[in-house]
């Protein structure tokens, strides 16, 4: 097999992979990316037609500084692929006054003094008559928030990369990478060749597991589903200019969560249920969304959205690959310098994509970033390990 070099390869140029292969071909690296799917594919994690993007956060204040440099990033890739990539319409976090959902999100807003309202039951009545909350059931509302469109996202991103000089091979699965000894870079090999750079990115979303078994940190691969309902009465109210997007909290610690109608009457209203799927592998995942768990979600959603379920009109399933505190694992790798890993987004990744791409960037061409990603260190699992 031939042997060809790079500076970085980059394995997996799903969300983050994306983001790393543009920002480093940006820079002037010679870079290769490596996909074991097609560009923007439906196999992992990076696909459902919408993210939630929001900067009150209730996952933690310390992700704030990297959401507010992930806006800048998302407008700017904007600007430099011409694409539309975000709608801001707008966030509510729903829930009882101490539920995580709203004390935590609140608790970011008022760290960074991030503009926000809070409002009770009958005014989240009022402004949005698609929501039924119970009296006593308030939200934070944050204008800034609203969701950005992953394949749209990560298809600019490949764009602008190759625009730049990247190299990007897919359906082109990775069967092994290795670290070479004496600190001379890095050997990936593939069933078409073996490839050799001075610095490996490492961004398998799902495939983590299997590609840093090494790492020590202990992942868990969950099958996540996806639905979208035509409201009754149309989608007229659920357009983005009239229905912000949503995480409402239950008092049993379960949320949901929903975006408006996209695309016209076709599109329907998302819906999901939030890391409450089911183990799995990529080899194992049903793929599959049956009539019972259609049903269910229907049941759960009735109760909170006047309007729906409505008219089911599909679903998909999508991956989270979780850390067991849920926080991300962004790092050069423990034992090989020459590698930086990024993976365990745990279902809420998507929306720190750039900003991420711009953190691997750094790590792989000097080592160290101005960015705070002290959280993200795999050592944090060592203790738990041995």
């Amino acid at each position: 097999m031939a042997t060809e070099s790079a500076d970085v390869i980059v394995l997996g140029v799903g969300g983050m992979g994306s983001a790393a292969a543009h920002h480093l071909a940006a820079r002037g690296a010679r870079v290769l990316g490596l996909e074991k799917f097609g560009p923007a594919h439906h196999e992992g994690s990076s696909h459902g037609g919408s993210r939630i993007f929001r900067q009150a956060y209730f996952e933690g204040a310390a992700y704030v500084p990297l959401l507010l440099r992930a806006h800048e990033l998302y407008e700017r890739l904007e600007r430099d692929s011409g694409r539309e990539l975000a709608v801001r319409c707008g966030g509510l976090m729903l829930g009882a006054p101490d539920s995580q959902a709203v004390a935590g999100s609140r608790q970011a807003a008022e760290e960074w003094d991030l503009p926000h309202e809070m409002l009770d039951a009958e005014e989240i009545r009022r402004r949005y008559p698609t929501l039924a909350p119970r009296d006593g059931e308030v939200a934070l509302f944050e204008a800034r928030a609203g969701l950005v469109r992953p394949e749209e996202t990560v298809s600019a991103q490949l764009e602008l990369a190759a625009a730049a000089g990247a190299e990007l091979r897919f359906n082109e699965p990775v069967t092994r990478w290795e670290a070479l000894p004496g600190g001379r870079g890095v050997r990936v090999t593939t069933a078409r060749g073996s490839y050799t750079a001075g610095h490996l990115v490492v961004s398998p979303g799902a495939w983590a597991p299997r590609q840093l078994a090494g790492l020590g940190v202990p992942l868990t691969v969950e099958r996540q589903i996806m639905y979208w309902f035509e409201p009754t009465g149309g989608t007229e109210p659920w357009a983005p200019e009239r229905q912000p997007i949503y995480i409402w909290e239950d008092p049993d610690g379960s949320q949901i969560y929903g975006f408006p109608a996209l695309d016209g009457p076709g599109g329907g209203a998302k819906v999901a249920l939030f890391r409450q799927g089911t183990v799995c592998t990529p080899e194992t995942i049903d793929r599959t969304v049956h009539p019972a768990e259609i049903e269910e979600m229907a049941a759960r959603v009735g109760a909170r959205l006047p309007t729906l379920p409505g008219r089911f009109l599909r679903a998909a399933t999508c991956m989270y690959t979780t850390t067991p505190d849920e926080n991300f694992v962004i790092a050069r790798h423990p034992e090989h310098a020459s590698v930086t890993v990024a993976c365990g987004f745990s279902g809420h990744g998507f929306k720190f994509v750039p900003v991420v791409g711009e953190i691997l960037a750094d790590l792989a061409l000097t080592g160290t970033t101005a960015h705070p990603i002290g959280l993200f260190d795999p050592g944090r699992f060592a203790d738990a390990g041995a």
